[in-house]
């Protein structure tokens, strides 16, 4: 049910994310890594936070990172932009946005657990 339930906040949060994106940008690509790049660097906080205390354990782990931010990150939706991009032969553009996500997505996420540490 924790899942379940976080999932479903979490789709719903990604979606007006993407509907503001398109609004500002001319590409979906934008929303995408912005999301995936916050989503990492909060499932790197909320595995090591202090949460715990105050929160249980199965609420975090399923509610908050496997529903909530499981379904607010996307890989699907950046498999599906690369593709795009290299079937419009942007390539370079293509190993950009593969590099930048791949990259800054994991040192968000080990960022997240970093500020647990202070």
């Amino acid at each position: 049910m924790l899942v379940a339930t976080g999932g479903a906040l979490g789709a719903i949060i990604r979606y007006f994310l993407t509907i503001i994106s398109k609004s500002l940008f001319a590409s979906s690509i934008y929303g995408t890594i912005s999301v995936n790049i916050l989503g990492s660097f909060l499932i790197g906080y909320f595995i090591t936070s202090n949460f715990g205390n105050n929160l249980s354990e199965n609420f975090i782990k399923f509610f908050l990172i496997i529903g909530l931010l499981g379904s607010f990150t996307t890989f699907s939706a950046f498999s599906y932009e690369v593709v795009e991009l290299i079937n419009s032969k942007k390539y370079i553009s293509s190993f950009t946005y593969i590099f930048i996500s791949i990259f800054i997505c994991i040192m968000s996420a080990y960022l997240g657990t970093l500020i647990n540490k202070f």
